[in-house]
């Protein structure tokens, strides 16, 4: 197809080409000829048509560094503008000289101002007119556009107005800016008027609705803004049903005149008050670079991205290990593409099989091992309690035993919020595997040899698989109702992306030691302020251009088996101490004694090969006296709101 259509486009362009430098021939001649009528309007002047043409020639060559038939009218820019009009002043210098240096005299003293004058606005003039009759005559043809506001800076919102302006059939109608510091309101851009600043959406908008000018769709063109200050354009929105979108990045603008601009939707992610932190990359770099790494739940949404990250540094080698062949072939086809240089061994395994893990380490002899294989899912636990013990426990002693023995220097175990104070069967089981890696880690480091254990802490991750916000994308698409489980249940949240980064941090300065690092502590990420769950799905609903209770319903169900109103990050006991990197805080340590604990454990293996539920539980919590079984969930479901009408 392609030996086929290049042919075509050759010819097109070379047409394109022709009929630009015929147009600027043209233009070049005729600033000849107005020059010298308007320097000279009662003389004749020998030898004017050839000068004419003489123009002409000039500008062709004049043309060639400058590009100037290259350039597309319809999208001149200032750039472009000034190319032109260089090679316009350029164009008359030549024939002055070429005048001066023929012996012929000038037909008046300002002949050559004169013919920089017509050259400049013979070839820039009839550019600023045909991009403004072309664009006028796009905005008139499209007459049922939606009207929108913009919001953001100068910079975005230039760019994203230069973009619509490209577009060849632009289907909104851009009638202000909001920009976001309020010194810039009653300003104009691009003839249009920056009618209030973002932190005054509200007002801004009660104004328009009272005017009869309330735009259909409120655009953000700063990829930047989020946050609380997102979360307020959103709550201003609300009560006068306009939508709000994102623009695309300004590197994936689509190209001129191809296609329509495609806006984006407010992701959920967008509306975390969260503030950045600078992350030690060379740390992570010495930690990883060079080494062999193992990462076990490689296929789920931490481990997955745990793997992505890890090759970011150059390890010696990276084995993906997942007991789901779907979800492991994703990570590695996707580490394929985007890390070939990095060696990979996926390998299909179960944390739970203490020799196939003893074997695989033993022929891999992983130096940085991450755990993040679980059953996280508290419902699914609470049906199957034994198989949370199984994966979450006795998984975690394997992986960790196994890594041990091959001679591995650091393990870092993902734990959960839910381990603190528990209510389910699978926080309790988590809290074991935290007390079992921090007597692990407490033995290694006294004795100064052997394998560190890291464990990191931390709550809820955005879009991860089981988690809430899926959950709700899905019930939008069917038109709802969206289901939550109690109006008072709260959580707190974090992207994946964040969480890993800190994870990996924890990693760094668990690895490295120091002042503040107690042997066994746990590291805790800050989580930020927790979210109410309803909150969420009402901002949820808004993003998706609908209104709550109105067009999509929202349903309290009871709180499940396992579930409370809202998690913890510290135990009573556990007392936070800084570890001097902001977004990492550490947990004062509650070891137990790993006698007792290996005890334990061998106890519920052998209850749980009995398929002894009950007994197995009863080792659980002895372990964990913190653990309030909430075994039954909540109360029966409460209010309902469902779609209106």
């Amino acid at each position: 197809m392609t030996n086929l259509t290049t042919p075509a486009i050759n010819r097109r362009r070379l047409g394109n080409l022709a009929l630009n430098m015929a147009l600027d021939g043209i233009l070049a001649s005729a600033a000849v000829v107005i020059a010298g009528w308007l320097c000279a309007p009662a003389s004749s002047w020998p030898g004017g048509l050839a000068l004419a043409v003489g123009g002409a020639v000039a500008i062709w060559l004049i043309g060639v560094p400058f590009g100037l038939a290259r350039l597309h009218w319809r999208y001149t820019s200032m750039r472009d503008l000034a190319l032109a009009g260089g090679a316009g002043v350029s164009t008359a210098v030549l024939l002055i000289l070429l005048i001066i240096g023929s012996g012929l005299s000038l037909p008046s003293p300002s002949y050559p101002l004169g013919l920089m004058f017509s050259m400049l606005v013979c070839l820039v003039g009839p550019r600023i007119a045909y991009r403004l009759w072309r664009n006028a005559g796009s905005s008139n043809a499209t007459k049922a556009m939606t009207s929108a506001l913009l919001v953001g800076n100068g910079e975005t919102a230039e760019l994203f107005l230069a973009a619509l302006a490209w577009s060849a059939e632009p289907t909104y109608r851009v009638t202000g800016l909001m920009a976001l510091s309020p010194r810039h309101t009653g300003r104009r851009m691009h003839g249009l008027d920056v009618i209030g600043s973002a932190g005054q959406a509200e007002q801004v908008l009660d104004r328009l609705a009272a005017a009869g000018t309330l735009p259909d769709l409120l655009i953000i063109t700063d990829p930047d803004f989020s946050g609380s200050a997102l979360a307020k354009i959103l709550a201003a929105v609300d009560k006068h049903g306009v939508r709000v979108m994102r623009s695309p990045n300004l590197t994936t603008l689509s190209p001129a005149g191809q296609g329509q601009l495609q806006l984006q939707p407010i992701a959920i992610e967008d509306l975390l008050n969260r503030r950045q932190v600078t992350l030690d990359r060379d740390g992570m770099a010495r930690l990883i670079a060079g080494r062999r790494v193992l990462v076990t739940g490689a296929g789920g949404s931490i481990g997955a991205e745990l793997a992505r990250q890890a090759a970011e540094f150059a390890p010696a080698s990276l084995m993906l290990l997942d007991n789901g062949e779907f979800a492991l072939w994703q990570i590695d086809l996707e580490l394929s593409e985007n890390h070939p240089a990095v060696p990979r061994i996926s390998v299909i395994a179960d944390v739970r099989d203490a020799a196939r893990m003893a074997a695989l380490c033993a022929q891999f002899k992983p130096e940085l091992v991450f755990h993040a294989a679980a059953l996280k899912h508290v419902p699914i636990v609470e049906a199957n309690p034994l198989e949370g013990l199984q994966t979450n426990v006795l998984g975690t002693k394997s992986v960790a035993d196994a890594a041990r023995a091959s001679g591995a220097a650091l393990m870092v175990l993902i734990s959960t919020d839910k381990a603190v104070n528990p209510s389910s069967v699978m926080g309790a089981t988590k809290r074991l595997a935290e007390l079992y890696c921090q007597a692990l880690d407490v033995a290694s480091r006294r004795r100064s040899d052997g394998m560190s254990v890291v464990t990191v802490r931390f709550g809820n991750v955005l879009g991860s698989t089981g988690s809430v916000v899926p959950l709700f994308h899905r019930q939008l698409a069917m038109g709802g109702p969206l289901t939550v489980t109690h109006p008072d249940m709260q959580r707190y949240f974090m992207t994946v992306r964040e969480a890993v980064g800190l994870v990996l941090q924890a990693s760094v300065v668990g690895a490295k030691g120091g002042e503040n690092i107690k042997h066994g502590g746990i590291f805790v990420l800050d989580m930020g302020d927790p979210v109410r769950i309803v909150d969420l799905a009402r901002q949820m609903i808004r993003l998706a251009g609908l209104r709550p209770d109105v067009d999509i319903g929202i349903r309290f169900t009871g709180l499940r088996p396992g579930e409370k109103l809202f998690e913890e990050l510290f135990h009573g006991s556990e007392r936070p101490v800084p570890t001097g990197f902001p977004g990492l805080l550490m947990a004062n340590p509650r070891v137990a004694d790993m006698a007792q604990i290996q005890a334990a454990l061998a106890e519920i293996a052998a209850q749980g090969s009995n398929g002894n539920t009950a007994a197995a539980l009863a080792v659980l919590a002895r372990l964990v006296p913190e653990f309030a079984h909430n075994a039954d969930g909540g109360d029966a479901p409460l209010a309902v709101y469902d779609k209106a009408g």
